[in-house]
Order: structure tokens, then C-alpha cells, then sequence
């Protein structure tokens, strides 16, 4: 809507920026969403010209977490990379700015993106604008709250294990995970967590969504291997007749934790009126073995994490100390002793079997529904990063986002959609899960959902 404007001459992207600007500079503190402002920085890519893309002069805030752009300063959320400043675009950051994006600030994420919440101690927790009390979710928090708050339409996110999704449940938006391979990482990083970390966006808009991944999506030169392609853009999917879906719905969490009752609600929500629609509602869901799942995707963030905190000890050029990082970071990083290359390989070939065992579920089924979350959003400060038991913080998380990791593991595309809100006016969301690359099918029926159950019309009373 806002490039319509801008092709039309009807507003410049300076005006466009000018108002992002003051929504974050009223908004942003009350809520701590915008970490990193880049302003001089957006405003000398409009000065020196905006290529002719389809999303020309849209003003846009990308993740304080991977996104890799030229000249700008990012934290990962950690005082280890408390002055980095990138010498380069990603390659994501690359097509964003080639389809005419206006990037002018970072969002507050934990560090490293490891928590279901965004409370880094070096920025300060985000606080979600529904209940300023809760958690926006993590680890794409900031960018949640500022899309919910309405700073922007649509904001950067990545998604290593729900971190799009549970954000997008506590806010109150849309939120889809792509397929693993979709979005390239490069060229820095050929995968991340194995694969199981996607890049894309947390939006008020389904159509908004297609539009970026539209942007966004396509293998690089070099890449490891790349998601099936699409039959046409996403953007022709929505509005498309999804036809008649066999869906199934599933209470279940793969770990075995209770469901909290709002979430529940809202799934046979989302179930009514999926069968409302025309399609054919069946409570299944596939099995496979939780513990093994969780044992495997763990033991693979480990090992990235410790090559990660060792790449920045060799940058810095010294041994890194426990106070250099949060005491959860340090925990996990030396949680009995480093995962060994074995144990890597047998956890990744763990996820792959999990992966094929779901795949053939999907020979069955079009989409998989769930609860995005177990439970609505958690209070400020009950996933606690500088806590120090790691082994009630990783509790904690399980507990909170117990549906979400299963579309990691597997790389199967995932949404969440806001289809309901609780007694006490939070959001709680629910998930539908696709066949490993076909996000045109979730795409159709997410604009279905949305055009029968509408929701950019509310709103936090704050903006």
C-alpha cells in the first residue's frame, strides 16, 4: 500500500520516513523495540536514488540478528558484538534494498536469538503492546512489537525455532516461517542451525508476507542446496482458491506439555472455521519421538553456538570469559562439555528422520493445525536469560513454545495467524504447518482465514 503511494506520487519516501521515524521516536519508548537507529543511514539511500523496485520506499526495520547491512552497527544482542558494524550486505539485505526498501533501524532481539522472549541484558527487554507486563515473544520480539504497535507494516524476522511464529502469536500478527532453503543465508553462511533457521518477516498483512518473500526468496549462486521453486510468485497466491484441504488438528505437543485452555480455544477456533470454509477437519497429527527431537535440535544450536562464540574469540584475539555473555549463553555454550563432531552428525541425522517420518504424513494431509504457543504470552522477565538454572530456563521455553521447533526440525514451511484473544485481550495464535515447499497452499488459505476472520482492525490501545 505505502510503494502504491510512492509510484502514484502521492507521498515521497522522505515523508514516508519522516512519519516511520516519529512513530518510533512516540512509541519506541514505552516498548524498547528499536535498538539500533539508522536514519542518517536511510536517509542517504533515498538521497542517492531507490531502485525501481515494488516495494520502493517503504520505510523498513531489519532484525538486530543476521541481516548483515553495509556501514550499519549490530549486536546480536550481546556485548561481545556491542560496537560490530557490518562491512557488507547479506545477500537477503542485497534483494531487500534492490526491491526498494528503506532500511532505517534494527529491533531488539536476545542474544544470539536464543529465548522465546527478548529481554537482552545489554538493550533491555521489549515489551509487547497488547500488555506492556508480557513478552512480545522472541527472538523476533522487537520486531513484533514494532509491527504491532504500527511503526511499520512489516519488519525483518528469522526463525531458528519458532522465533517468527511465537513472536507473531504474542502480537497479534501474521507470521511465516519459508521452507528450509528458501531465503539464502549467504554469503556468509551457507545454513544456519543445520537448516533449521529461516529468514523472512513478521506482518499485519498475509499479502504483505507474500510480497516480501516474493522479494526475498530464490537460491544464490554457491548455495548448498535451495527449497523445490515455485510454480508463479506468492503474491499470485493470494486471493488463489485453495480448495478443498484435508487438514489435520493436533492438541499435541510433540514434548508432551499441557496446553494452556486459551490455546486450545483458540485452535477449535481456527478449526470451526476452517471447516466453515469447505475443508475437511481431521484430529491427527504425526508421531514421532519428542525427547529425541528436542535432544537433537539442542545438541545442534550448541554446536553452532560454540563455533560462534570461538569465530569472536579468534576476531577479538583472546580466550572469552563467562561475564562476556549471559549467564544462559555461557550455560548452554558449556552444558557438560562441547558437542562432539559424532554427536553433531547423529543429531542432524536424527532431524532428518524426523523429517521423512512427518513428510509421509503429509501424503495424507495438506496442513498440520496446532496451537501456536502451549500457553498465551509469559510475563516479562519468566524466561529469564541472566537467570541461573539452566535446566528450569530450558524448562521454562519448552513449556512455553512447545508446537513451533517440529517445522524447524523437519524445514517444513509454518505460519501463525492471530485468530483469537483471550479474556484478558492478548492474542493467542494458531499454527498450520505445510508440506516442505509448498508455502503457496498455506499462502492461499492464510488469505482465505484472513478475508473470513479479519484482524489488522485491532489494535493495542497504545497506538
Amino acid at each position: 500500500g505505502l510503494a502504491a503511494l510512492v509510484r502514484e506520487r502521492a507521498v515521497s519516501p522522505g515523508e514516508l520516513l519522516e512519519a516511520a521515524i516519529d512513530r518510533v521516536e512516540a512509541l519506541d519508548p514505552a516498548l524498547n523495540a528499536v535498538v539500533v537507529r539508522l536514519y542518517d543511514h536511510a536517509e542517504a539511500a533515498i538521497a542517492a536514488g531507490l531502485p525501481d523496485g515494488p516495494l520502493a520506499g517503504v520505510p523498513f526495520l531489519l532484525k538486530n540478528l543476521g541481516g548483515a547491512c553495509e556501514g550499519t552497527r549490530r549486536t546480536s544482542g550481546s556485548k561481545l558484538y556491542e560496537d560490530h558494524v557490518c562491512d557488507h550486505d547479506s545477500t537477503l539485505v542485497a534483494r531487500y534494498k534492490r526491491a526498494g526498501l528503506v532500511i532505517f533501524g534494527r529491533t531488539n532481539a536476545p542474544e544470539m536469538g536464543l529465548s522465546y522472549t527478548t529481554e537482552p541484558v545489554l538493550h533491555g527487554p521489549t515489551r509487547n503492546p497488547w500488555n506492556r507486563d508480557r513478552t512480545p515473544g522472541g527472538s523476533s520480539g522487537g520486531a513484533a512489537a514494532a509491527v504491532a504497535a504500527r511503526m511499520v507494516p512489516a519488519a525483518h524476522a528469522s526463525d531458528g525455532g519458532g522465533s517468527i511464529r511465537v513472536p507473531a502469536s504474542c502480537c497479534g500478527l501474521f507470521g511465516l516461517k519459508p521452507t528450509r532453503g528458501r531465503v539464502p543465508a549467504g554469503p556468509d553462511l551457507g545454513e544456519r542451525w543445520a537448516g533449521m533457521s529461516v529468514s523472512h518477516a513478521l506482518t499485519l498483512s498475509v499479502r504483505d508476507s507474500a510480497a516480501l518473500l516474493d522479494a526475498a526468496a530464490g537460491p544464490e549462486v554457491g548455495d548448498p542446496y535451495s527449497a523445490p521453486a515455485p510454480a508463479r510468485p506468492y503474491l499470485d497466491e493470494v486471493g488463489a482458491d485453495p480448495g478443498r484441504l484435508r487438514i489435520a488438528v493436533s492438541a499435541a505437543p510433540p514434548n508432551g506439555v499441557p496446553v494452556h485452555a486459551d490455546c486450545r480455544a483458540a485452535l477449535d477456533r481456527a478449526a470451526k472455521l476452517c471447516a466453515d470454509l469447505g475443508h475437511e477437519i481431521e484430529e491427527a497429527g504425526p508421531a514421532i519421538d519428542g525427547a529425541a527431537m528436542d535432544a537433537a535440535r539442542l545438541t545442534v544450536i550448541r554446536a553452532h553456538l560454540a563455533a560462534d562464540l570461538d569465530e569472536r574469540a579468534g576476531e577479538l584475539g583472546r580466550d572469552l570469559r563467562a561475564d562476556d555473555v549471559e549467564p544462559m549463553t555461557w550455560a548452554i555454550d558449556h552444558w557438560g562439555e562441547r558437542v562432539s563432531g559424532g554427536a553433531y552428525v547423529a543429531a542432524v541425522q536424527a532431524m532428518h528422520r524426523i523429517g521423512r517420518q512427518v513428510a509421509r504424513f503429509f501424503l495424507d494431509h495438506d496442513v498440520l493445525m496446532t496451537p501456536a504457543l502451549a500457553t498465551p504470552p509469559v510475563a516479562i522477565g519468566a524466561l529469564d536469560p541472566a537467570g541461573d538454572d539452566l535446566d528450569a530456563y530450558l524448562d521454562a521455553m519448552a513449556r512455553f513454545a512447545a508446537f513451533s521447533p517440529l517445522a524447524n526440525v523437519t524445514g517444513a514451511p509454518a505460519m501463525s495467524a492471530p485468530l483469537h484473544w483471550n479474556a484478558e485481550g492478548l492474542p493467542v495464535g494458531v499454527q498450520f504447518v505445510g508440506r516442505f515447499g509448498d508455502e503457496a497452499t498455506l499462502f492461499r488459505l492464510a488469505a482465505q482465514i484472513e478475508e473470513a476472520a479479519p484482524w489488522a482492525g485491532r489494535r493495542p490501545e497504545a497506538t
